[in-house]
């Protein structure tokens, strides 16, 4: 892997404030130098992204599709790259890695399909006497420059969300990236900068969050569209008029009913993935489990014993399962978290003892639910287990929540399935599975605290278009 690298303004490569530090999340060893963009290189890109946009509007979506499937040519030739630099930059283990260049790849493939039928519709426009022989036809086209805001967690697959809609739909961007985690979105920009995208297309800047301002502020976007923290509504506060779209986490809950619909062991394997891959460090990581009593005791044994099992660790080991978190600082928080729910009544059914940042698997019965462990988001390798009688009791329990992102639901009964679908207040449930499930086709998103509107190639490239309308007289 490269040592040195560049951001990208203007669709090319600038070598300039080799400053930003890349480490290795599992050593803590810097491993790369990145460019490190000021405020007059994020001016100079949503200028460059302004001006291109009747290019990229231009731009055929046959070539929008070419683009987007030279990407995935390239995406799979460069894999085991890709994943090699998820597991040292984010200490995603090797396996959780190479899942996500997987989701990388289908993401863009299905932006590629997506960019030939970008359509409209034909309206009947004779309602009335006054209007008979009237006509009126829709088409969609892009909204202009955007700007885009990533996370640290999934540094290629939440890119992949912005990036290739954006292509598909015509739209120049501006793209900042987590300054812990820019390797994958550079890699990203390095297959991109291979394309015959207009110049101006796109920009990839690892900066300061001061600087980044611009990209929150500035007029000239159009569009801006963040992944994060609840910090997103102060954004939304600042951005005027432009339209903004924000994912912004949530606490999961996934309940399993009396008759769950598949056996324990498979529910608790599907628990064991929801609540601790990647080391919880997931948007809808499952931190809450609600458990119908007949079935708690038996469910708790298999979950205790699961989760004891699972090894912590280097990322680049096969055998690991939970790498680092991202810094020390999560791990601190989290396991303060955890002392708080102990002092207030919580019994530790799994604990391990903290290294650095490297933070074991952890499961508790009976958290407060005043606790921050219960009510804020972890984003950790830790679940909270709780029993419940009356399945309107668990939807209730489950929508004691700020957020509202997606639950998951085991169940037999297709009338409860059907009544979590109407009760439950989150942008999705899910199931016969956890809510830690992404098809990268769905529409996915958040109410309440969890943000606002949905990404999913088609819903994201709605969002990057607005409807124009012609009107003809017969």
């Amino acid at each position: 892997m490269k040592t040195h690298w560049p951001y990208y303004l203007a669709n090319r490569p600038v070598r300039a404030n080799l400053r930003l530090e890349v480490l290795d999340k599992f050593s803590g060893e810097r491993v790369a130098r990145v460019a490190f963009a000021d405020a007059a290189a994020v001016d100079a890109a949503i200028a460059a992204a302004h001006g291109a946009r009747a290019a990229m509007a231009g731009f055929p979506p046959d070539a929008r599709r070419d683009v987007l499937e030279h990407c995935v040519r390239r995406f799979g030739e460069r894999r085991e790259e890709l994943a090699l630099a998820l597991c040292i930059e984010a200490g995603k283990p090797i396996h959780d890695a190479r899942g996500e260049v997987a989701r990388l790849v289908d993401t863009f493939r299905i932006a590629a399909a997506e960019a030939t039928r970008i359509g409209g519709e034909v309206l009947e426009l004779g309602v009335s006497a006054r209007t008979r022989g009237w006509r009126g036809m829709t088409k969609r086209v892009a909204v202009g420059a955007c700007s885009f805001i990533t996370p640290f967690n999934f540094p290629l697959n939440l890119v992949a969300h912005k990036v290739a809609p954006a292509i598909a739909a015509g739209c120049p961007f501006v793209l900042k990236p987590a300054a812990t985690t820019p390797l994958g979105a550079l890699l990203i920009g390095e297959v991109l900068a291979e394309t015959d995208l207009p110049r101006g297309a796109f920009s990839i800047l690892p900066c300061s969050n001061q600087v980044a301002a611009a990209l929150v502020e500035d007029e000239r976007i159009a569009l801006l569209s963040f992944t994060g923290g609840l910090v997103g509504w102060d954004l939304k506060a600042r951005a005027g008029r432009k339209r903004v779209t924000l994912e912004l986490g949530g606490n999961a809950a996934c309940i399993v009913d009396e008759h769950p619909g598949a056996s324990l062991d498979q529910v608790v394997e599907r628990l064991v993935f929801g609540a601790y891959y990647q080391g919880g460090q997931s948007c809808i990581s499952v931190q809450r489990i609600l458990a119908h009593r007949s079935v708690y005791p038996a469910l708790e044994k298999k979950l205790v014993a699961a989760v004891k099992e699972l090894r912590s660790g280097d990322p680049r080991d096969e055998a690991t399962f939970i790498g680092p978190l991202i810094d020390e600082a999560a791990a601190l928080r989290i396991d303060g978290w955890i002392d708080d729910a102990v002092e207030g009544g919580a019994k530790v059914l799994v604990r391990g003892k903290r290294q650095r940042n490297l933070l074991p698997a952890a499961l508790l019965a009976g958290v407060p639910r005043t606790a921050d462990l219960y009510r804020k988001e972890a984003f950790g390798p830790v679940a909270c287990l709780e029993a419940f009688d009356d399945f309107d009791e668990a939807i209730a329990r489950a929508n004691d929540s700020d957020f509202g992102l997606q639950a998951g639901v085991f169940t037999a009964d297709i009338g409860r399935a059907m009544q979590a679908w109407d009760g439950l207040e989150v942008g999705a449930v899910v199931i016969g599975d956890v809510p830690s499930v992404r098809v990268d086709n769905m529409p996915y998103g958040g109410i309440k605290q969890s943000g606002l509107g949905r990404e999913g190639v088609r819903w994201a490239i709605q969002d990057m278009t607005e409807e124009r309308l012609l009107v003809v007289r017969g």
